[in-house]
């Protein structure tokens, strides 16, 4: 098991800081394990999980 770092999340997502963070407070990204008082993570497979989950775009839909 690895744990990543806020900046790995952001670089394997493709999304930002504030976003993994409101997605997580609404349940809808995996939640952060506590290392120590100044240090969270994420599991990287719960992380690789909820990628592979996300719906895919065919050619013939656009992005909103």
């Amino acid at each position: 098991m690895k744990i990543l770092k806020l900046k790995d999340v952001v670089q394997m997502t493709s999304i930002g800081k504030v976003t993994i963070w409101r997605l997580e407070q609404r349940g809808e990204f995996p939640a952060k394990i506590v290392l120590s008082p100044n240090r969270v993570g994420w599991i990287e497979d719960e992380v690789s999980d909820w990628i592979a989950s996300r719906p895919r775009i065919s050619s013939q839909q656009e992005v909103a």
